[in-house]
């Protein structure tokens, strides 16, 4: 659960020192400072082609996706075989039903898993893993996520985030050669991150590193460490003090989880995930050794952002999971169940949500596996496709589930153990819509998703005129920036008023005899690209310096793009499909519905780009931050419990039972 640097704004990042029962212990930065922190980390260049970033800029670089990108013949022949035998094992060794009532995930599943080699599913076959593509990866979280979320968590959190990736991308030989092996076959591994008062701010992360001989010794505590109760290994990130041959700054440490010192003071529990092995992890002076540190000092936020480039992509992978799973019972139980003399699902107002399912299914399965072939291929930056997954898969699910449970009505709000001892259907639509809330927080809540998205999108604004809108730049600077900025946009404005999108003919690729047209919607992603692009920079006119505080306004630049990149990969999945012999009438009309129903979503939002309640929003805020409104929380009884708002986290011995559990 536990990600870098996001975690939801005003659920965990209080106001530094304001917050009752905090330790203290995290430094205290100003605004500036944590954002420089956070730019310092992010990737400052783009040496692939971006077709997300040409799309926030008016581009539309349709021949970046199509024609759809594909795997070579041994990496499917390898991938169904392994999902082949996932499925198997899902079947038959898998009670998702055990896992929910128990709150734990049995050891006999673990290591079945690991007999698969399913702890291995990315690492390279030399150092014994499976060496599966992205795209067969993710088909296989979806996979292992529609019988149980708890284990699809625990498979992605050990190498999506764990420690096989940063390796892979950043580990020296020697740490791939001793390590990966027991991550392939054995070890689990875990990601740790947040701490108690440090979640989107990493500028203030107080666990420290200080450096000692040929060791570091690791003292803080961190929260929301998914897998960290039953890890074997773990990646920590820690801050490295500056001093005489050390450069300092947050850095990236592989950790034994049984050393000394090292302890699991909580097993936490949550409304959703109930087998989810997730702890808060005390250091106490921890000897690390420093071949045992990942990259240079200073470089843990860099990698932890890099490795989420594609271990994001995990996430949406298993929303996709819960999108079939939401169709498939959707399709059954309307059929069956009757009011009014007719089954609901010829009832329009139910037929709109199974419709809607149904569509949002088919998009998110083309995004996902397009940006996952993406990623195999290393011909394109996915950072932004990949952010943009994460963002819409997790949002589009949530309301998926929500449908599924309204078309079940009572029965959907009903336990599947309840419904099972009543004698019907053990369908656990409620714990469905349980399991994917979290899914909206972790690995990047939707508010951060929503600023990291827009700190890309505006990228290139920024390299040629940020200078003029920093209020510490000096005038000879300003002027400079003003010169490349007149440049630039006297290139780029000019070809914001006419495109293909506005010729009939355009994308007749995608207008096949007897089909229904989707060169219509590619033609409005082109066009309304060119509009986003025209409203980012009307609003970076307007408000300049201010623009960073315009959050509502970025969400909603950054929703847009995410319903256009959706559009833009159903369209270009249902033609692959077509092409193929796939299904491809059946696609192009789930494609069709897709659009026509993205394209009123994107018309909402254009209009509420400029008319909303943003400032009126902020006044509300301030009234009730300083107790104007205190009067209508009157007539209540808060049944909360005592104690702190965040917990203490001061650095030392602990006091507790280590509750660390290997699985043998």
């Amino acid at each position: 659960m536990t990600a870098p640097p996001d975690k939801p704004i005003g659920t965990d990042s209080g106001v530094p020192g304001t917050a009752p029962g905090a330790s203290g212990s995290a430094p205290k930065v100003t605004e500036r400072e944590a954002r420089q922190v956070a730019e310092a980390a992010r990737e400052q260049q783009w040496r692939k082609p971006s077709f997300a970033k040409e799309l926030f800029l008016g581009r539309f670089r349709l021949d970046l996706i199509h024609p759809h990108p594909q795997p070579t013949g041994e990496a499917v022949r390898r991938g169904e075989e392994f999902l082949s035998k996932l499925r198997r094992f899902c079947e038959t060794r898998i009670d998702g039903a055990r896992i929910e009532r128990e709150a734990l995930i049995p050891d006999e599943v673990v290591q079945g898993l690991r007999e698969l080699g399913a702890l291995g599913m990315k690492i390279d076959p030399r150092y014994g893993g499976l060496g599966l593509t992205q795209v067969y990866y993710n088909k296989a979280l979806s996979l292992v996520g529609s019988v149980s979320p708890a284990v699809g968590a625990l498979l992605s959190a050990h190498q999506s985030i764990g420690v096989p990736q940063p390796l892979k991308l950043f580990g020296t030989d020697e740490q791939k050669e001793r390590l990966l092996p027991r991550l392939a076959r054995h070890d689990i591994s875990a990601f740790l991150l947040t701490e108690p008062d440090v979640g989107s701010d990493p500028a203030r992360l107080a666990t420290t590193a200080v450096p000692d001989g040929d060791h570091y010794v690791l003292d803080g505590v961190k929260l929301w460490t998914t897998n960290g109760v039953v890890a074997d290994l773990l990646v920590v990130m820690a801050r490295v003090p500056r001093s005489e041959g050390h450069p300092g700054g947050i850095t990236a440490f592989v950790v034994e989880a049984a050393s000394e010192g090292v302890t699991v003071e909580n097993r936490n529990a949550f409304m959703g995930l109930r087998g989810l092995e997730n702890g808060v992890t005390r250091f106490h002076r921890v000897r690390v050794p420093a071949a045992d540190r990942i990259g240079p000092e200073g470089a843990g936020l860099r990698i932890a952002l890099t490795t989420l480039n594609t271990g994001r992509l995990s996430l949406p992978a298993m929303c996709v999971g819960a999108g079939k799973w939401c169709l498939k019972i959707a399709r059954e139980w309307s059929a069956v169940r009757e009011q009014w003399g007719r089954p609901v699902a010829r009832h329009e107002a139910v037929g709109s949500k199974i419709s809607f399912i149904a569509a949002t299914t088919f998009a998110l399965e083309a995004v996902v596996d397009l940006a996952s072939q993406m990623a195999d291929e290393d011909r394109n930056d996915i950072r932004i496709e990949a952010a943009l997954a994460k963002l819409y898969g997790s949002e589009m699910a949530w309301l998926m589930a929500d449908e599924l449970v309204q078309i079940r009505g009572g029965r959907g709000f009903e336990t599947a153990q309840s419904l099972a001892a009543r004698g019907e259907r053990a369908v656990s639509a409620e714990q469905l819509l349980r399991d994917l809330r979290i899914n909206r927080i972790f690995e990047g809540s939707t508010e951060i998703m929503h600023l990291l998205i827009a700190r890309e999108a505006v990228d290139a604004h920024l390299s040629v005129a940020g200078d003029i809108i920093d209020p510490d730049k000096p005038v000879g600077a300003k002027a400079r920036a003003g010169a490349n900025a007149a440049a630039f946009y006297a290139r780029w404005l000019p070809r914001l008023v006419a495109g293909p999108g506005q010729l009939p003919g355009a994308y007749g690729d995608f207008r096949p005899s007897g089909h229904p047209d989707l060169a219509v919607h590619l033609r409005y992603v082109e066009r309304t690209s060119r509009k986003l692009a025209r409203s980012t920079f009307y609003a970076m006119s307007r408000w300049q310096g201010r623009m960073e505080t315009k959050q509502g306004f970025l969400g909603r630049i950054v929703d847009i793009g995410a319903e256009l990149f959706a559009m833009s990969a159903a369209c270009v999945r249902a033609e692959h499909l077509r092409a193929s012999g796939d299904h491809g009438r059946e696609a192009y009309q789930l494609a069709d519905a897709f659009c026509r129903q993205a394209r009123l979503r994107v018309e909402e939002l254009f209009g509420r780009l400029w008319s909303n309640t943003d400032d009126l929003d902020r006044t509300v805020v301030r009234g009730v931050l300083s107790g104007t409104y205190t009067w209508l929380e009157e007539g209540i009884v808060d049944p909360s419990g005592e104690g702190a708002w965040i917990a203490d986290a001061t650095p030392g011995p602990t006091s507790r039972e280590n509750l660390h559990r290997p699985i043998p």
